[in-house]
């Protein structure tokens, strides 16, 4: 038999009495602690009994701006100091700059009591000198070079170029970004076993900097062996899905080939009516024939909807602007694929440092919720650029740019130029969804005069706009329509300094003239004259011109492409309106292919033709005027001169600068890029030969003109062919022959801007006609070495 007891309970006024001690107790206690908290040389109380924090000062910080510092702390004014808080704070300020490259850096925290019980937290800051990568070693890579692989890298070595760049410091976000760049390079190129086993990063003070250690197992390189469609859904037609397959047998197994693959076959079998169909591509490796069998299996998917979409973290780009990339529509089934797609899209825009998208079950086991996790960042850049051409001299631009307008996603820049022989601005601005679909509109207006006096004697300047709507109809081909209106002024100095026209227009107290008056031939054309082609051009012409561009890119980077096919045709037409009439057409294509390892081959091949018609000069039904023609010097074949090549006026004694354009050009080339060997791959310089061959001719301007240069003649008038007297007409040479170069170039992706030096040798070219004086004309104007360089800073 079990027994309780009651407890007695304490009479209430002996529990009010221990309450009552127990509370004072407690107060003593606590503000005993509070002494010693803030007393010096005691620091270490908790939380709960510290002092309150006054403020938090960041001193010593000249490289780092403050507010990336203040938003890494957890000490916070008005809250109780944690000395736990400040230590980990110590931490995080010295990641925030070894992520900046100043590995050195050192923080002392200390305590500023004040007069009211409260503390400062002062975080002195000595940052050191900047401390990069010094290193980047590779383990286990045996088909690759060490070389190659830190070229696919954003991370590089600090080396004499440093100041120039930040790309060199430690960043555990852009290795990690690196790292993958890795894995896709080797799986893109056939690795299909490729593993990452270890990366490994520390500080060496010795060095400097950063040592960093990758090592990889890349495995066999693999081909692809069958690929079939294995549809396994009804009603698919294998042949009609399987066109969007971007992989063959026998190619080197490409990784991005297979999500390309997976990709437009997922769409072909949503638009038969199978919204909910997978693809799943299932491949077999043989590894002794180290090929990979691959299937497209094409089966039913879960049919889950898309229940809602969350667009978060974008405080300034608009919401619509993100949700457009999705070809997925909230209540729409949802396909992984497409939502993949939707996340590389967002990325590729360049407005975001970070795109991460997730879900999360919906309100029922058929509905899935699409978080979009976004971080903006800055999107917008001033830079003063320069550099110096052999073409036009040295030049500067001041240019502002914003690809991301009022977060609405839109394209704007503003720039002006302003150089020896050539200046203008121009302002542009591109809508990429024009009424809410995927095609872009856009306007460009400009202003832009260049000096032409040193290869055919006239200025021009070129004032006007141009309205364009691009339609992409694949990844790889688009096409753009184009407006254009614009006024051309072409204007021949005569002065003393530049007598090109006085012939026409004496000029008083220099121009020789005869007994009659009339200017002497060979003063006012041995000094310099403009072709009377070009005279009669001179004035203001307004063009109105719609076309066509039709652009194919398979190019797998465009700064620096290494493999790949680009071709771009141009379709123009001038005579809505305005004064001019022609039709042209222009084409350009190049094929790049790596033949070894960085080595880079190069074929390019161009060409165009224009026609004239209904000319409103009077003249013969075709003429052009002159400033219509093509022109043609190093873009066609290096080695020449800028107009070097072409129709020439021969009628002048001041021919080899009376280029008069032709109608038709064709040419091609042969290149080869290759690293200078022994130079380190980080200094971005490069060497290249290569061999050009191509032609301009067909002038179909008008050859005979009026008293005053300024009319056509009537073919039944005579032309002047008097020795000592300005003539009415002209003599043009127009030869087809083939103008052929080699040569050699130096190449340098300087952290200023892409530098270009060649230097060509013509093997042919128009060598012009002897007369009987002896004196030779219309030969073609050559120009051994040529420049090009920019710099942006």
């Amino acid at each position: 038999m079990m027994s309780t007891t009651t407890p007695r309970r304490k009479k209430p006024a002996t529990t009010a009495i221990v309450a009552i001690s127990a509370l004072m107790a407690g107060i003593t206690a606590a503000e005993s602690a509070f002494a010693q908290q803030v007393a010096p040389g005691n620091r270490r109380a908790s939380a709960s009994q510290g002092p309150i924090v006054n403020r938090v000062v960041i001193e010593g910080n000249k490289r780092v701006e403050k507010a990336l510092i203040e938003d890494q702390l957890q000490a916070r004014a008005r809250a109780p100091y944690n000395q736990a808080a400040v230590d980990a704070d110590v931490q995080r300020i010295l990641e925030v700059y070894r992520r900046s490259g100043r590995g050195l850096a050192q923080v002392t925290p200390r305590l500023v009591d004040l007069p009211n019980g409260t503390v400062d937290v002062v975080y002195t800051i000595n940052e050191g000198d900047k401390t990069g990568v010094s290193d980047i070693r590779f383990v286990g890579n045996n088909q690759v070079s060490s070389s190659r692989l830190r070229g696919i890298m954003q991370t590089s070595e600090s080396n004499i170029l440093s100041f120039l760049k930040s790309n060199d410091v430690y960043d555990p976000d852009r290795l990690s970004n690196d790292l993958d760049l890795i894995r896709r390079y080797y799986l893109k190129n056939g690795y299909a076993d490729y593993q990452l086993v270890s990366s490994d990063v520390q500080f060496d003070p010795n060095a400097g900097g950063y040592v960093i250690t990758i090592t990889v197992n890349e495995g066999e390189q693999y081909r692809f062996g069958s690929v079939g469609v294995d549809p396994r859904l009804a009603g698919v037609d294998p042949e009609a899905v399987r066109r969007g397959i971007a992989t063959s047998e026998g190619s080197v197994y490409n990784a991005e080939a297979v999500e390309k693959s997976v990709q437009a076959l997922t769409t072909n079998v949503a638009r038969q009516g199978n919204p909910f169909a997978q693809v799943r591509p299932v491949g077999t490796r043989d590894p002794s024939t180290r090929t990979v069998n691959l299937s497209y299996v094409i089966e039913e998917g879960p049919r889950i909807y898309i229940e809602r979409i969350n667009v978060r973290g974008n405080s300034r780009t608009r919401d619509y602007v993100i949700r457009r990339e999705f070809e997925l529509g909230e209540g729409d089934a949802y396909n992984q694929v497409l939502v993949d797609r939707a996340e590389r899209r967002l990325n590729n825009l360049g407005y975001f440092k970070r795109v991460r998208i997730s879900n999360e079950p919906g309100s029922s086991a058929d509905r899935v919720v699409v978080n979009v996790d976004v971080e903006d960042q800055s999107t917008g850049s001033f830079a003063i650029s320069g550099g110096y051409s052999t073409a036009d001299g040295f030049i500067g631009e001041v240019s502002v740019t914003e690809t991301n307008f009022l977060g609405r996603g839109q394209f704007v820049r503003l720039a002006g130029q302003l150089g020896q022989r050539a200046h203008g601005i121009d302002f542009s601005f591109t809508e990429p969804y024009f009424l809410g679909y995927r095609m872009s509109a856009g306007i460009d207006l400009y202003s832009k005069f260049s000096d032409q006096t040193r290869y055919s004697r006239y200025e021009n300047r070129i004032t006007g706009g141009t309205l364009r709507l691009g339609l992409p109809i694949t990844e790889e081909f688009s096409v753009t329509a184009r407006y254009s209106l614009f006024q051309q002024s072409v204007d021949i100095p005569n002065d003393v300094k530049q007598p090109y026209n006085d012939c026409s227009a004496p000029i008083p107290g220099y121009t020789v003239l005869n007994a009659d008056g009339v200017p002497n031939r060979a003063f006012c054309e041995g000094n310099g004259e403009a072709s009377l082609a070009i005279k009669q051009s001179q004035g203001d012409t307004l063009t109105s011109l719609a076309g066509l561009t039709f652009n194919y890119n398979t190019l797998d980077n465009i700064r620096d492409p290494r493999n790949g096919f680009y071709a771009e045709v141009k379709t123009d037409f001038a005579g809505l309106g305005g004064d001019s009439r022609y039709f042209r057409v222009t084409g350009d294509a190049r094929y790049y292919r790596e033949l070894f390892e960085d080595v880079v081959g190069i074929a390019r091949v161009q060409g165009g033709h224009i026609m004239g018609f209904e000319n409103n000069d009077g003249g013969d039904n075709g003429d052009l005027r002159i400033v219509d023609h093509f022109f043609m010097g190093p873009s066609l074949v290096r080695g020449f001169a800028p107009n070097g090549i072409g129709p020439r006026d021969i009628s002048s004694l001041d021919s080899r600068a009376n280029a008069v354009g032709g109608t038709t050009y064709f040419g091609g080339s042969l290149e080869m890029q290759f690293p200078i060997w022994g130079l380190p791959r980080e200094l971005g310089l490069k060497g290249a030969v290569f061999a050009d061959a191509g032609t301009l001719f067909g002038y179909e301007g008008p050859t005979r003109f009026g008293p005053n240069s300024g009319t056509i003649l009537d073919p039944a008038d005579v032309c002047v062919q008097n020795p000592n007297v300005p003539q009415n007409c002209i003599n043009v040479l127009d030869s087809k022959v083939i103008r052929s170069s080699v040569g050699a170039s130096i190449l340098w992706s300087s952290p200023l801007g892409p530098i270009r030096f060649d230097y060509a040798y013509a093997l042919t070219k128009e060598e012009g006609r002897l007369l009987p004086d002896g004196t030779r004309v219309g030969e073609d104007r050559t120009q051994a070495f040529r420049f090009t360089g920019g710099t942006r800073f």
